[in-house]
């Protein structure tokens, strides 16, 4: 599903094939065509190209005669493949009411003058263009209230995905519409695809640019609701980048302009599969409500318990895990689902995003959303269960 702004770059590339040096020559429609959907009884005079690809064609369109339900100007989308045109006028009638989804007003096969068979969809039309092009001719960050509202209107549109075990697999800048007044809209299901349990599905299509990393390499060969998940982080650094030029790393995150909390989210989003959150639900809940504050606990005994460090200690590492293992403690290098202590030195500055957002203190409020009981110890805390601070020789 394609719906552009004239004139810019859609998610497809606009040039002439190689060897044709006139660009109607690899028209699949004509401008000032006039083409009748036996559907609904309307007719659409064509358009400018907006953009082309492996999908087919997309053209501005004006709907000629009355309608109620069709607006007088639209995009048509071509294709001579079958299978993308019937997945995406699925879609279309799924998503038919969803006030964040681009609409799909009509559906009809054509013949073009060359006697071509074709696949039309006449979809909305997204005056601002897709959110690459957006960003890419004004420049300008969007303020974290902003990004904020529209990234949950995207996510309204795959959390009904998931919840039917529908996967997107492509929510790129070029997928994503600005309509007006800057409201972002989800467009092209043409590769969404059905999982029949949550290890995910097989991938065959993909935009290398905007999926994972080890989905890319093949180290995940399955596609699951957690991707989805780190492309809609890609879409939230963006937002907040003020660009989609490139892919958001980790190491950026630190620094962007917006609260810790967010940072947060989109460092979980873009992380390693393991950490990510697991659909657009627990996405959802993320950006609604910050974790809990990370408050120091208390406990009696370091015996017996499974403890790992962060943060600045006042002593080397080793030191501390030396004392810790003498008072009885099993120490660990890093927190895991066997963590119920955790000893908190003072705040290191390059923190992945921010003063509570390093790694380890993310994973320690990960496992406590999925349950595990973990106390927190300041320093001294820990000190006077060891015994003390060792003396230095």
């Amino acid at each position: 599903m394609l719906a552009a702004m004239p004139g810019h770059a859609t998610n497809a590339t606009t040039r002439a094939p190689s060897g044709l040096r006139d660009p109607q020559d690899h028209r699949l429609l004509r401008q000032h065509e006039v083409v009748a959907s036996p559907h609904s009884g309307l007719t659409y005079r064509v358009g400018q190209l907006l953009g082309q690809g492996g999908f087919g064609q997309v053209y501005l369109a004006a709907r000629l005669g009355r309608s109620t339900s069709v607006p007088a100007t639209v995009c048509i989308k071509v294709s001579p493949h079958i299978n993308g045109w019937l997945r995406e006028a699925y879609f279309g009638q799924l998503l038919g009411d969803h006030p964040r989804a681009i609409q799909v007003f009509d559906t009809f096969p054509l013949l073009n003058k060359s006697g071509r068979t074709l696949y039309a969809l006449v979809l909305e039309y997204a005056s601002e263009g897709d959110l690459s092009a957006f960003l890419g001719r004004s420049g300008r960050k969007w303020s974290e209230t902003t990004v904020r509202r529209e990234i949950a209107g995207i996510l309204q549109v795959l959390g009904k995905l998931h919840r039917g075990q529908l996967l997107h697999r492509d929510l790129t800048p070029l997928n994503v519409f600005v309509c007006q007044g800057r409201r972002l809209k989800l467009g092209d299901f043409g590769i969404v695809r059905s999982q029949t349990d949550h290890r995910g599905i097989t991938v065959h299509t993909l935009n290398p640019h905007m999926a994972p990393s080890d989905i890319v390499d093949g180290a995940a060969p399955k596609w699951q609701a957690r991707d989805d998940v780190y492309q809609v982080g890609q879409l939230i650094g963006m937002l907040v980048k003020g660009s989609a030029h490139a892919r958001v790393r980790k190491h950026e995150v630190r620094e962007f302009d917006c609260s810790d909390h967010l940072k947060e989210v989109i460092y979980r989003c873009i992380a390693e599969r393991s950490k990510r959150y697991e659909s657009a639900a627990e996405l959802i809940e993320a950006l609604s409500n910050p974790p809990a504050e990370l408050k120091v606990g208390q406990i009696r005994s370091l015996r017996g318990v499974h403890l790992t460090f962060t943060g600045i200690l006042s002593v080397k590492r080793d030191v501390a895990a030396k004392a810790a293992r003498k008072a009885g403690a099993k120490v660990h290098s890093g927190p895991s689902v066997r963590t119920s202590v955790v000893v908190r030195g003072k705040p290191n500055k390059l923190q992945a995003a921010g003063r509570d957002a390093g790694r380890k203190l993310m994973e320690i409020k990960r496992l406590r959303e999925k349950g595990h009981r973990i106390v927190l110890l300041n320093e001294s805390q820990f000190w006077r269960l060891a015994g003390g601070v060792p003396r230095r020789s």
